[in-house]
């Protein structure tokens, strides 16, 4: 299948400002998936938009194809933006996308709309036709719950018969320019909320009550005495972190009557989730016995660990980085989660895109050589790939 691509979206710039100046810190769209169901269907895309609402505001999300036969390589990310902050503290208004020394400045410059912009411009550019198909699937929930995005349109899509074979995400995985850094996989994220229950009372009648506070503390002394592992060859060490400890007592003369704390792990395949629960709840159970407290531990599993080995799909992203940008890129599993979390369950991902010292922060912005490297990483890689991998 060959594109009849309009020459304006071999530039990634003005698409990736169209879409900054869309407002649309999650769950908001303001625009952003209309935009893009435009430009692809300009290129020959065929188009569904796939809006989900199961947990609160309707998010909108589009997944496109180009082609019907396969292997269908896909490229997935987000359209939804954190909120800037205060916009007297930016150098230009963050939904401005203003250029200025050779740099686009804007909430979702870094992460990740230019990121969209510029695989959309590489498909623009591609020369030969694809010996497969082309999709992007385009979500407005990653920065928020990540339930009505990215999952529910894979469900929906899976429902139909439709096969991904290989995904990039386009997160800012980077460090400090285009391509340097590919993400095959992450650590796992697990979230527990330790409550513990004593009985109020004053302070000055302790044998009255029952203080939950040193029960807390003894709870959260043996969780984090323990080193989790050393890692492996593939993840770094598994790390937890206590986040917050609150006893909402604005009182100095009384014993609180609960005691809570959050912590959150990031743990990697010498862990699973189950494992963890059942060593944090052994943990707590014993702090108590000693106290005669009772404790309540609720968890949320953020995501699991995968790793996508190293071989024929990474050879060619590996490849593809090194002919656009004369550097081999380093395979990475460091950070946070993304959507490449939902996905790893339908195909191999990996995650590449731009550098991500700004994400999140004031003045989020990429410059705009680092823009026209992640086009011709992109254009790289489309045309690795159908050369490479058959369906």
């Amino acid at each position: 299948m060959k594109t009849q691509a309009p020459e304006r979206y071999a530039d990634p710039l003005p698409l990736a400002q169209a879409l900054i100046r869309c407002r649309s810190v999650t769950p908001n769209d303001d625009g952003c998936i209309a935009l893009l169901e435009r430009a692809l269907g300009e290129l020959g895309f065929e188009c569904w938009r796939m809006p989900s609402q199961t947990a609160g505001p309707r998010i909108e999300n589009l997944y496109a194809r180009l082609g019907k036969a396969s292997p269908n390589f896909c490229f997935a990310g987000h359209t939804d933006v954190v909120p800037p902050g205060d916009t007297s503290t930016w150098r230009f208004q963050p939904f401005d996308a203003t250029v200025a020394d050779g740099t686009l400045f804007g909430r979702g410059a870094a992460d990740m709309k230019s990121a969209i912009a510029a695989f959309i411009a590489a498909v623009s550019r591609a020369k030969a036709p694809f010996a497969g198909s082309v999709s992007l699937l385009i979500t407005g929930d990653e920065e928020g719950p990540a339930i009505d995005g990215t999952a529910r349109v894979l469900e929906e899509l899976k429902a139909r018969g439709e096969r991904i074979d290989h995904c990039i995400v386009g997160e800012p995985t980077s460090e400090f320019s285009a391509g340097d850094t590919v993400k095959i996989g992450r650590r796992g994220s697990l979230t527990g909320v330790v409550t513990v229950t004593g009985v109020q009372g004053h302070v000055g009648y302790p044998e009255r009550a029952k203080n939950p506070v040193p029960g807390l503390v003894n709870a959260l002394q043996r969780l984090i005495a323990r080193k989790l592992d050393n890692g492996n060859a593939q993840f770094q060490a598994s790390n937890l972190e206590v986040t917050t400890i609150d006893i909402g007592n604005p009182a100095t003369n009384v014993i609180p009557a609960q005691a809570k704390a959050v912590f959150n792990i990031r743990f990697n395949t010498e862990h699973t989730a189950e494992s963890l629960e059942d060593w944090i709840n052994k943990e707590v159970s014993a702090a108590m016995q000693p106290l005669g407290l009772k404790a309540d531990v609720v968890f949320t599993r953020g995501a699991h660990p995968f790793l996508t080995p190293e071989g024929e799909f990474t050879e060619v992203i590996g490849e593809a980085v090194q002919h656009a940008t004369n550097q081999r890129p380093k395979f990475s599993t460091t950070g946070g989660t993304s959507d490449a979390r939902f996905i790893r369950a339908h195909c191999p991902v990996a995650e590449l895109g731009l550098a991500g010292t700004t994400m999140h922060k004031v003045d989020e912005c990429v410059s705009l050589a680092d823009l026209e490297k992640l086009t011709r990483i992109y254009e790289e890689l489309l045309t690795a790939y159908f050369a490479k991998v058959r369906g």
